[in-house]
């Protein structure tokens, strides 16, 4: 495994969003000091800023964007995308193919600095469909991808990005690392408007019933629908020992504590003090029935897998996002 040196210019592109954010965070806490914070949305919209480190607003769909964004980058780490949760990626698929343009620019800039590293955040959505029918799902390995049949619109741009990684590795020697991050969630995130993920809106919606002292939940699909969860210092973890090591297959990065949604509410109901009354909208975007994370080969490759336990990680999340509701 190669060593990051701490001087070296490290261009987080994303950097204004959830993931991105939190990498920044870590990456100063660990001594870095020649960072660059990268995202397509102003400052003041940035879910975390870092006034030491250099933040830019640049579009990464634009070639030239990424040829300012990493002029000097030693090491990128390509978290900018057009994403969201269920909701958002059902309801905008071509908008989330368009994010093809930004990897797609930034490794081609990225050949051109003479980056030492590349990290591609992937995603669980690329995984074959037929694999994910049952909420007693088999836990995806890293070979299901193929045959490919991801997710529509967002889960191709993933594979495809894979794909121009791989490719960029083997004609021009570029190292790069692509990650299947499997939901990532904790504090510091979307909690609301559209784009949040399972965990946060299940948390805003339990703190808004009680708040309100309407004990009533609204829960997309039937709520058997099986998902893993991963807290974000997890995926910090594996992205950046990803990122250094010698693995060059995609990896996934995910839990293995599969819940279903009904069960992902009771965690949160415990954490609150309430038992709510469920309804279900059957006609709400819910995705693949089941989708889980074998970790057979990070365990293999690394030694390690995300660890933290739901509950524990849930109940940060759910502080955190209280007091944002709190004190709006």
């Amino acid at each position: 495994m190669s060593k990051p040196v701490k001087s070296d210019k490290v261009v987080v592109c994303g950097g204004g969003g959830f993931i991105g954010g939190h990498l920044v965070g870590d990456l100063l806490r660990q001594g870095f000091t020649n960072i660059r914070a990268v995202d397509v949305k102003p400052a003041d919209e940035w879910y975390q800023r870092f006034p030491e480190v250099e933040n830019l607003q640049l579009d990464l769909q634009e070639k030239p964007a990424c040829d300012t964004a990493l002029k000097g980058a030693a090491a990128v780490y390509s978290l900018a995308a057009d994403m969201g949760g269920m909701g958002f990626i059902e309801n905008n698929k071509a908008l989330c193919m368009l994010s093809v343009l930004i990897n797609t620019h930034l490794l081609m800039a990225a050949k051109e600095v003479g980056a030492k590293r590349f990290f591609f955040a992937s995603s669980a959505c690329v995984y074959n469909a037929d694999k994910q029918r049952d909420p007693n799902v088999t836990a995806l390995k890293e070979s299901d991808a193929y045959p490919a049949m991801p997710e529509d619109g967002y889960g191709w741009e993933k594979l495809f990005g894979e794909r121009m990684c791989r490719h960029f590795r083997e004609d021009f020697g570029i190292q790069t690392r692509a990650a299947r991050y499997h939901n990532v969630y904790g504090p510091h995130g979307t909690w609301d408007g559209g784009r949040e993920k399972a965990p946060a809106a299940i948390c805003r919606k339990v703190i808004a019933a009680k708040m309100s002292g309407q004990h009533t939940i609204e829960i997309w699909g039937d709520g058997h629908q099986t998902r893993s969860f991963m807290y974000i210092t997890d995926c910090l973890k594996g992205t950046q020992d990803l990122l250094w090591s010698d693995i060059t297959e995609p990896l996934n990065i995910g839990s293995s504590e599969l819940v279903s949604i009904n069960q992902l509410v009771d965690i949160v109901e415990k954490i609150a003090g309430v038992k709510l009354k469920r309804s279900y909208n059957l006609s709400a975007p819910k995705g693949v029935n089941g989708r889980n994370s074998d970790n057979t080969r990070i365990k293999q490759l690394m030694g390690w897998e995300p660890d933290t336990k739901l509950a524990v990680g849930l109940e940060k999340t759910y502080r955190w996002i209280h007091d944002q509701m709190a004190s709006k």
